[in-house]
C-alpha cells in the first residue's frame, strides 16, 4: 500500500489519497518537519523569494514615511471618493485572514482529519494578513500617532470616540481579531516548540525554543490543560471570524451610499472572505508541499477538499451577486438603479465583469476532478479568485462613492503612486513574515499529526 502511494505521489495528487502516507510513522514525520527548520543550510529558493519580498517591504516603508510627511493628500482620494485603496485593501486583507481562521478553527471543532496538516499554514497566514489589514485604518486617520484616541478611556480632554463611526467598529474588530489570532497561533504551536527545543543542536536554538515553549514538558496535567485551552480558543475563533467580517460589512451597510445600504452585506462579505481564504491557502500549500517534500502529509485528499470548498464558496458569492442585482431592480430606487447601471456600462464596468468572471465563472472548473488534481490549474484558479476579490472590493468602494445620489457630486477615482506603493509594501510585509516563519518554525502541527498517525495505526 505504501509503495502504491509512493508511485501515486510521484505521478501527482489523487483525491483517493489518504490524509497521511501509511508508511509514515510518528518519528519519521517529526524528523521530516523538524529537519526542514533545523537544517544548517538555507535553501537557495528561500533567498530568491526573500529578496523581492524585502524590496516590496522597503517600498512600503518609504510610502508610509512619505505619508507621514505629506499627509493623506499623497493618496489619490478626492471628493466624493474619500475612501480609496486604504479601504479596498483593508477589506481584502481581512477577508483572506478570515478564511484562514475558518479552516483552522471551525474544522477543528468539526473534527475534520484533513485539517491537521493545513492548520499551521492557515493560522500563520491569518496572523500576517490581519497585521497587513490593521495598518490601513490607522494610517487613514491622518494623524496615526493619535490612534489610541479610539480607545474609550477617561482622559484630561474628556474626549470619547464616536461610537457611531465605522472607524471605531473597525478598530475594535481588528484589535480583537489580531490579539485572538496571535493567541490562537501561539497556543497551537506551543507543543511543537517544545519538540524543537528537544531536537535543536545549538545552544542558542535550544534556549530560544525553550523560552518560547514556556516550560512545556508534555506531562498529563499540561496536556489536559492545553487541550481544554486550545478547544476553548477554537470555539471563540470560529464565531469571531464571522462577526469580524460582518462588522466590516456593517461599515458599508450603515451608510446611505447607493450600493452600500443593504442588509445582505454582512453575509455577502463573509462569503467573499471564505472564498479568498481558501484560495490563499491553496496558493501557499501547493509550492510548500513540493519544496519541503511534504507530499506524505499534504496529499491529493487535502487539495481535493480545498478545491471543493473553494467551489462552494464561489457559488455562495455568485448567489450574493444575483441577490444584489435582484434587490436593486426589485426595490426600484432611482439612485440605486443609476449606480447599478454605472457598474454595468460606466468607466469601471470592466472591473465588474472581471469580478464575475474571476470569482464566479473560473472556479466552476473545479466541478471536474481533472482540474482539481492539476496543480498548475489549481494555482491559476486560486490566483484568479484572489484577484477577483480585490476587484470586487474596488467596485464596491470606488463605484459606489463616485456615483452618489447627486449627479453634481459624481467623480472618478485615480490611485496615486503612493497608493500602489503602500499596497505593494503590505504584500512584501506578508511575504517576508511568512518566509521568516517557515524558516524558523514548523509548518505542520506535529503533535496533531502524531495523534492522527497513531489513530490510523490503531
Amino acid at each position: 500500500m505504501s509503495l502504491a502511494f509512493g508511485h501515486a505521489a510521484a505521478a501527482g495528487p489523487d483525491p483517493r489519497d489518504p490524509v497521511v502516507d501509511p508508511a509514515q510513522t510518528a518519528g519519521s514525520m517529526t524528523d521530516t518537519v523538524c529537519g526542514a527548520v533545523l537544517r544548517q543550510d538555507t535553501p537557495i529558493w528561500w533567498w530568491i523569494a526573500l529578496a523581492p519580498s524585502l524590496a516590496l517591504l522597503g517600498l512600503g516603508v518609504i510610502a508610509v514615511g512619505w505619508l507621514l510627511f505629506s499627509g493623506v493628500q499623497a493618496w489619490g482620494n478626492n471628493w466624493p471618493t474619500v475612501w480609496g485603496f486604504e479601504l479596498i485593501n483593508y477589506v481584502w486583507w481581512i477577508g483572506i485572514a478570515s478564511g484562514g481562521t475558518f479552516i483552522s478553527s471551525l474544522f477543528f471543532l468539526l473534527r475534520a482529519d484533513w485539517r491537521t496538516s493545513l492548520s499551521r499554514i492557515a493560522e500563520t497566514m491569518t496572523l500576517f494578513t490581519a497585521i497587513c489589514a490593521g495598518i490601513y485604518p490607522i494610517l487613514h486617520l491622518g494623524r496615526p500617532w493619535y490612534f489610541y484616541w479610539l480607545f474609550p478611556y477617561p482622559n484630561t480632554m474628556k474626549l470619547w470616540p464616536q461610537f457611531k463611526s465605522p472607524l471605531l467598529w473597525d478598530f475594535i474588530a481588528i484589535l480583537t481579531y489580531v490579539i485572538s489570532s496571535i493567541l490562537f497561533w501561539y497556543i497551537g504551536i506551543l507543543p511543537d516548540l517544545a519538540t524543537m527545543r528537544d531536537r535543536a543542536q545549538g545552544r542558542f536554538a535550544q534556549v530560544a525554543y525553550g523560552s518560547l515553549a514556556l516550560g512545556f514538558r508534555g506531562s498529563g496535567t499540561q496536556w489536559r490543560h492545553y487541550r481544554s485551552t486550545y478547544a476553548t480558543m477554537a470555539a471563540i475563533m470560529a464565531p469571531l471570524v464571522v462577526s469580524v467580517h460582518s462588522v466590516v460589512g456593517l461599515d458599508f451597510a450603515g451608510g446611505e451610499t447607493p450600493g452600500w445600504h443593504s442588509t445582505q452585506f454582512p453575509p455577502f462579505f463573509v462569503f467573499g472572505a471564505i472564498l479568498s481564504g481558501f484560495a490563499a491557502v491553496l496558493i501557499l500549500v501547493l509550492p510548500l508541499r513540493r519544496l519541503f517534500r511534504f507530499e506524505p502529509f499534504v496529499t491529493g485528499r487535502h487539495i481535493d477538499v480545498l478545491c471543493k470548498l473553494l467551489l462552494v464558496s464561489s457559488l455562495c458569492v455568485a448567489y450574493a451577486y444575483m441577490m444584489d442585482a435582484f434587490s436593486t431592480y426589485y426595490g426600484g430606487d432611482k439612485a440605486e438603479l443609476s449606480w447599478f447601471h454605472d457598474r454595468l456600462t460606466g468607466v469601471h464596468a470592466p472591473v465588474y465583469y472581471l469580478t464575475l468572471l474571476l470569482n464566479c465563472a473560473v472556479p466552476q472548473l473545479f466541478w471536474w476532478q481533472a482540474f482539481r488534481m492539476n496543480q498548475i490549474m489549481v494555482l491559476l484558479v486560486s490566483f484568479s479568485a484572489i484577484v477577483g476579490m480585490w476587484f470586487e472590493r474596488f467596485g464596491i468602494v470606488v463605484v459606489s462613492l463616485g456615483h452618489t445620489e447627486l449627479p453634481s457630486a459624481w467623480g472618478i477615482y485615480h490611485p496615486s503612486f503612493w497608493d500602489y506603493s503602500l499596497f505593494a509594501g503590505t504584500i512584501g510585509l506578508f511575504a517576508t513574515g511568512f518566509l521568516l516563519f517557515i524558516r524558523l518554525f514548523p509548518m505542520v502541527s506535529m503533535f496533531e499529526m502524531r495523534e492522527l498517525i497513531e489513530e490510523r495505526a490503531r
